[in-house]
């Protein structure tokens, strides 16, 4: 197979350099230009289920590593040194595919709610990102539910667009283009982030999507090999 990146060590806790990151990527203005990442659908430890992400320079950002006996309702989505940044939850005792998202590892208040979309006649929709009732981002409106991103296309095709509360296009997934003329499996794909939209959050997304459709899109990918 084809490297992703050469760097596939796990790097030493580099504060200095997470934070530099973060506050490169950050919504406040200062970069009006799109991240751009590299999602490796797998864990770099053993006997696990996961993610591993890179930025352009090949430098690990994100992970996610699951242990196949670990509870498969409850993702935790970390940084490359391993802290918590999110945690991803499936909702209890619900009708419809539901996941909370919390902020670390602190499960108490949820900050969003998603829920897969499920409506034949509008196919491409796939999931709507509510803010939650209580979080800092929900408005103080008396509403009871607040969509914050809605996400449209396809995941098993990895071609998948989120877009914010006022229709702007914040973040694409799409298919990682041939290196040296070796293409890249459906496991590996491009995470294009937009300044209006967190890369901590954009990477949620993807999580909380192949939750509710990764077993469709891996059988639809192996389909296609």
């Amino acid at each position: 197979m084809t490297k992703v990146y050469p760097k596939t060590v796990l790097p030493p806790l580099v504060t200095s350099d997470r934070q530099r990151f973060f506050s490169e990527s950050s919504t406040a203005g200062r970069n009006v230009n799109p991240v751009i990442l590299t999602v490796w659908k797998k864990s770099l430890l053993f006997n696990c289920d996961g993610f591993t992400v890179y930025d352009t320079k090949g430098n690990l950002v994100f992970r996610v590593d699951n242990y196949a006996s670990s509870n498969k309702a409850e993702v935790v989505l970390m940084d490359c040194a391993g802290h918590s940044l999110l945690t991803i939850r499936r909702k209890r005792l619900s009708l419809s595919d539901s996941w909370l998202v919390y902020d670390g590892e602190n499960t108490r208040n949820s900050r969003f709610s998603a829920t897969k979309h499920v409506n034949f006649l509008n196919a491409k929709s796939l999931a709507h990102v509510s803010t939650t009732i209580g979080s800092p981002r929900s408005p103080k409106n008396g509403n009871k539910r607040n969509v914050a991103y809605e996400i449209e296309g396809s995941y098993a095709q990895r071609c998948c667009v989120v877009y914010d509360d006022k229709r702007r296009r914040v973040a694409e997934i799409k298919r990682k283009e041939a290196v040296g003329g070796v293409a890249f499996g459906g496991d590996v794909f491009r995470l294009i982030v937009q300044p209006e939209i967190d890369p901590t959050i954009a990477m949620a997304l993807v999580v909380l999507l192949d939750q509710m459709f990764g077993r469709s899109s891996r059988r639809f990918l192996n389909s296609k090999t």
